[in-house]
């Protein structure tokens, strides 16, 4: 054999060894692929009767998850106010192999069997707005006693001297919200020894019809002219007890929460006094994060759960409380509409075109 003959032979054999290596290398990818495919979501959310789930929730934690991991696979289901559905979904879930449920409880208390199921198969619980009992790994919210005493405090400003002249009506939702708690006790806590409570109800599964109900019946007992505020814990709430009030021809302070659309309208008429707004998109995008994040094996950074809250099973729980903010008629191109949630001319329609002038929206 000649000496360049060996050489060349010498030079293949390199040659061949480098592209194996190379090979070797590459193959590392597909699995790093593999495991982006990996990224199992389940979105569980509660009921889609209030505005916000199907608008604004979901599509901004669809959306957040895509940008972080752009293969996820995302399960979505709604509830439909059923506790019993839910359940039956995270069933449906775990067989599915989602990896981390993002779980917007219909009752926090009958879930926990099934928060313990998914915790039993290694499956993350991420607790959306609603804190679920049973072994959640982490939660994202806004501080719910905070909106209540946000508009216990909104309502008491707008009673003035009337405060003491009448009565109000309380009602105070879903008593399976674990949240509508943290709402009352934190209006009961602005509230109470200033003004007195003429009737107080819970709202099954937030129902604005029960609440027209409710409230029609409490203007029977208490008589119109007697009734000087009513608290709203929310916006749907407050739809159901304005047009009790409006049928009965009264007129007064009257809260709400969740910035709904006919809600921001109302509150540009004078049917409705405040709204509670808790920006949807970096509640959506914080629980995004920790979903991703639980799914692709990582621990939660601490600027991302920077305190704890006890559940009612009493597991303390890592989480991310957000600041609640209040809209009233003066502030609704600073609040809803510089946030994205409405424009001006979703707002502004034909019937409210008076009132948004007088309001600086046109």
């Amino acid at each position: 054999m000649t000496r360049t003959l060996r050489g060349a032979i010498a030079l293949a054999g390199a040659t061949a060894l480098c592209l194996g290596a190379v090979a070797t290398s590459g193959a590392a990818q597909p699995g790093a692929a593999s495991a982006r495919q990996d990224v199992k979501i389940g979105l569980l959310l509660p009921e889609s009767k209030t505005t916000r789930y199907e608008k604004f929730d979901r599509p901004y934690i669809e959306a957040k998850i895509k940008e972080l991991a752009p293969d996820a696979q995302i399960d979505y289901y709604n509830a439909a106010e059923s506790a019993t559905t839910q359940q039956q979904q995270v069933n449906t879930a775990l067989a599915k192999g989602d990896k981390v449920l993002i779980l917007d409880a219909v009752d926090a208390k009958s879930i926990q069997s099934s928060v313990q199921k998914a915790h039993d198969a290694g499956v993350k619980v991420v607790a959306y707005d609603r804190l679920a009992q049973g072994p959640v790994d982490s939660y994202v919210s806004y501080d719910n006693r905070k909106v209540g005493e946000l508009q216990g405090q909104a309502l008491l400003d707008a009673l003035g001297d009337k405060a003491d002249s009448g009565q109000i009506v309380m009602h105070n939702g879903s008593p399976t919200d674990p949240n509508a708690a943290e709402f009352k006790a934190g209006a009961h806590s602005v509230l109470d020894g200033k003004v007195k409570i003429g009737k107080e109800y819970d709202t099954p599964n937030w129902d604005p019809n029960n609440a027209n109900q409710q409230m029609s019946g409490a203007i029977s007992a208490l008589g119109k002219d007697n009734i000087v505020g009513v608290y709203s814990a929310n916006d749907g709430l407050a739809a159901g007890i304005a047009t009790a009030l409006k049928a009965a021809g009264i007129n007064v302070p009257l809260t709400g929460q969740d910035a709904q659309l006919d809600a921001i309208q109302r509150i540009l008429l004078g049917t409705q006094t405040i709204t509670i707004m808790k920006p949807y998109k970096p509640e959506a995008d914080i629980a995004a994060q920790m979903a991703v994040d639980f799914a692709e094996g990582k621990p939660l950074p601490s600027d991302l759960v920077p305190t704890t809250v006890t559940s009612g099973s009493g597991q303390k729980v890592p989480a991310n409380l957000l600041t609640p903010v209040v809209v009233d008629k003066t502030n609704i191109k600073d609040t809803v509409v510089k946030d994205g949630l409405y424009t001006v001319q979703e707002i502004c329609t034909p019937t409210y075109a008076a009132a948004c002038k007088e309001a600086g929206l046109q």
